[in-house]
């Protein structure tokens, strides 16, 4: 395996992000070869340099990246409560380092990804990057003209400075006979918390069901509830392409 930085060692030793190194580092918690760095940027040969933090010596896992489709009614925290389940509960042989990426409350469903890489995850949630991530909304009636209004040049959100504006969005109403309502799909460059409730809300447009159906490059397609996959090495190289970071070595 060729040299990394040693920020981005323990990114993948799931112990912190890069910026996070820097913290670690200045604290004379991490040592190379028993010495104390110089600095995070201190080039790591993980096949030969023995790399500890507070004493205990760290390895670099089994690097992963998963995707799932999130049950509803499963929280999407390592801990489960009395009442819901955790997702990490659905993704049976996991590496204890696996973070997940941005999360979906306890009601929506969808796409969850899963990375052993901390730096990965970190940008992917950046909103410097602004990776979009693509929902669809059933929705119990369709959006008046104000909402629609509202949804082409910024949602005002309560307590938010700054409007939420969709990249792209549209609406598709039901069958004829159905009902008034539909599915508003739009697209986000940001993941604020529970956004996408927020908004609506805001909107006055009733929900019955949220999914996630894309995050960056990676796609929901036809995976069912509560079942993982790996990654492609497209999707996967797409992924650290899309926050300016160099594809992993194979």
């Amino acid at each position: 395996m060729s040299s990394l930085r040693l920020s981005r060692f323990l990114a993948r030793a799931g112990v912190s992000s890069r910026r996070g190194a820097a913290d670690l580092v200045s604290a004379g918690r991490v040592r190379i070869n028993g010495q104390a760095p110089q600095g995070p940027g201190d080039p790591i040969n993980p096949s030969a340099d023995v790399v500890t933090l507070d004493g205990k010596r760290l390895t670099l896992p089994d690097a992963a990246w998963i995707a799932l489709h999130k049950p509803p009614g499963t929280e999407t925290s390592r801990k489960a409560t009395s009442r819901h389940p955790s997702v990490f509960g659905l993704l049976t042989g996991a590496p204890d380092s696996l973070v997940v990426v941005g999360r979906l409350d306890v009601l929506s469903e969808g796409l969850l990804l899963f990375t052993t890489d901390g730096d990965l995850a970190a940008r992917l949630m950046h909103p410097r990057y602004q990776v979009p991530r693509a929902y669809r909304v059933t929705l119990t009636d369709a959006p008046e003209p104000a909402a629609r209004e509202a949804l082409d040049h910024g949602v005002r959100l309560p307590d938010e400075p700054r409007p939420v504006t969709p990249l792209q969005w549209r609406f598709v109403p039901e069958s004829r006979g159905r009902g008034k309502g539909g599915a508003l799909e739009l697209e986000l460059a940001e993941g604020r918390s529970r956004v996408v409730r927020r908004m609506c809300a805001a909107l006055g447009l009733g929900i019955r069901s949220l999914t996630r159906t894309a995050y960056g490059p990676v796609r929901l397609a036809d995976l069912p509830r509560g079942r993982s996959r790996p990654l492609t090495d497209r999707e996967r190289d797409a992924l650290y392409a899309a926050v300016q970071l160099p594809k992993p070595e194979s």
